[in-house]
């Protein structure tokens, strides 16, 4: 069993930053894809960035410029700074590991329990 823990979430006015953290544990080989997904109540989840094990990223358009991510391949963990934050990027956002490489093989599609971020003065 993979475990994903999010942490980092917060109350921000506009044009503040914050950082997002999820560490994934369980007996992990590697994980090629960690990405970083948000929701907010009546809408659908969307991507907000993903990063590979390599460091390919991709981000969705609302967010360029503004968010980064990243990855430690050795702690399991993947970041997204987000600056310059708006309010309607206030949402729950989740993590996501895909294609994780385990004792068992590989394991498809892994959730974190979500961290809320809120941007509102």
């Amino acid at each position: 069993q993979v475990y994903l823990v999010e942490s980092g979430g917060g109350l921000v006015q506009p044009g503040e930053s914050l950082r997002l953290s999820c560490a994934a544990s369980g007996r992990i080989f590697s994980i090629d894809v960690m990405g970083w997904y948000r929701q907010t109540p009546g809408k659908q989840r969307e991507l907000v960035a993903a990063i590979t094990n390599g460091g390919n990223t991709n981000y969705v358009d609302s967010v360029k410029g503004r968010f980064t991510i990243s990855r430690d391949n050795a702690k399991n963990t993947v970041y997204l700074q987000m600056n310059s934050l708006k309010p309607e990027d206030t949402a729950v956002y989740y993590c996501n590991a895909d294609r994780v490489m385990t004792r068992r093989g590989y394991e498809y599609d892994y959730w974190g329990q979500g961290t809320q971020v809120t941007v509102s003065s």
